[in-house]
């Protein structure tokens, strides 16, 4: 497509808000979709700023990002609303933690992260895509190639957190995340206002059932595997029960183990079942691309599954799931919270302002990316240079995913193998982008599903 095509010629995306909302328009639009606080123009401009309740910036200058994410990362902590949401299900993990608490467990669980043992953990993800693949062989009528994503993604990460246990409820856990984003992982009329966090948020006050069902699931299998022992080879609550602080050689109590082990069950299924979703869409919308990604597949894969060591060789696979990341990022609204005086992209910034990175409209930014609503993977082929802080899937900086690789890994090795057995085709149901905890396509992604010849 040439960028003079009309929008109805793009892939699905947001309608952005031209015009101001007050604070009770903007605790229902966020409530109903985060994406939809957005204005237009933070796709044309460095930086938006406003007062809805107290005072807020929406940073794109590729500059005050690098700032805020990477070179003053300690003056910007997490905002109280990310807390509020997420300490509930994850407690004081990695991923909520602050200071000298965040370091020490993140250096504890990076050893885990190690590019070996994510490679080791391939044999999961290609027997995850097998079976993917025979679900959609048996497949009857379109099909929610989301559901199917959730599906394949889950079991991934269930059996690399915890080898597949017979003790570990995935059902309860599943569940328990779904409730828990549709119900409580929404943002209140409170949180707008910047009220204090000792203040209930009554949507948020009957969460506690699914919750403390996955956080029992979870204790109870960290203490089989304290009676049992690792496993031959180990998982990754193996490695994060045997990692430590290199400095202090602190480990994570049980409580500490169940928080990260639930987050990286939380992000480390849904950000990639999202991923490959929305990709499938694009592949779909786009069928010239969609033949040459399935040419690279089955030249490289030969029928099989695909595996770790065939990433070299699926380079074209690679570029189309970072243009959905790019068009469609899981973590697409970050935000956080001023703790000095300071100026990012020329402006003043008080200690207590709302800074908001809205992830979704960097990287449709006009002044950063040629036509930005066109899918073009392309943008990523090798050889292609931007800046750092103009992508940003997986945040930047110290606190930069630290499953990035795995996650990358996972879509590659599904992707490949769905489109080198299968061609997509759209329906009438078009995915709506709808954001509460993460980017989702509402109403799911409804694909027509044929084996290739």
């Amino acid at each position: 497509m040439s960028p003079d095509h009309p929008p109805e010629r793009y892939p699905a995306r947001v309608a952005l808000h031209r015009q101001p909302m007050g604070v009770i328009a903007s605790a229902m639009t966020a409530r109903r979709n985060v994406l939809e606080l957005i204005p237009e123009i933070a796709t044309r401009q460095p930086m938006v700023s406003g007062k809805t309740g107290k005072r807020w910036h929406m940073v794109m200058d590729l500059g005050a990002l690098r700032r805020v994410l990477k070179d003053r990362v300690e003056d910007y902590p997490k905002s109280l609303v990310t807390r509020l949401i997420l300490e509930p299900a994850i407690g004081n993990s990695m991923f909520v933690a602050e200071g000298a608490h965040w370091r020490w467990q993140r250096l504890a669980a990076a050893p885990a992260f190690a590019q070996r043992h994510v490679e080791a953990l391939g044999p999961v993800m290609t027997a995850a895509a097998e079976a993917s693949a025979q679900r959609l062989a048996a497949a009857d009528g379109p099909v929610d190639v989301f559901a199917e994503t959730v599906a394949a993604t889950f079991e991934v990460i269930s059996d690399v957190t915890f080898s597949g246990d017979e003790g570990f409820d995935r059902d309860a856990v599943h569940h328990a995340i779904d409730a828990y984003i549709a119900g409580t992982a929404r943002i209140s009329v409170l949180d707008i206002l910047g009220l204090p966090g000792w203040i209930p948020r009554p949507g948020r006050l009957f969460s506690g059932g699914d919750l403390r069902r996955m956080k029992r699931v979870a204790d109870e299998a960290i203490r089989a595997r304290a009676r049992s022992g690792p496993r031959p080879v180990p998982d990754l609550l193996d490695l994060l029960r045997a990692g430590e602080d290199p400095e202090t050689h602190r480990r994570m109590t049980p409580a500490e183990l169940r928080d990260n082990l639930l987050t990286f069950i939380v992000a480390g299924h849904e950000t990639t079942a999202l991923t490959l979703a929305w990709a499938l869409y694009l592949l779909a919308f786009d069928a010239q691309v969609q033949h040459r990604a399935a040419s690279e597949a089955v030249a490289a894969l030969g029928g099989r599954a695909a595996t770790a060591a065939d990433l070299p060789r699926l380079t074209y696979i690679r570029q189309v799931v970072e243009e959905a990341l790019r068009l469609y990022p899981p973590a697409a609204f970050l935000s956080r919270t001023a703790r000095i005086h300071d100026r990012l992209g020329g402006r003043e910034v008080r200690p207590g302002d709302t800074i908001m990175m809205p992830i979704y409209a960097l990287h449709r930014h006009h002044m950063l990316w040629d036509d930005p609503d066109r899918f073009d993977p392309g943008r990523f082929a090798p050889g292609v240079t931007r800046d750092r802080f103009a992508f940003l899937p997986f945040g930047a900086g110290p606190r930069i995913c630290i499953g990035a690789s795995f996650a990358l890994q996972e879509a590659v090795i599904i992707l490949a193998t769905l489109v080198s057995r299968f061609r997509f085709e759209l329906t009438g149901r078009q995915p709506q982008p709808r954001m509460i905890l993460t980017l989702r396509p509402h109403g799911g992604v409804w694909l027509k599903v044929a084996e290739r010849s």
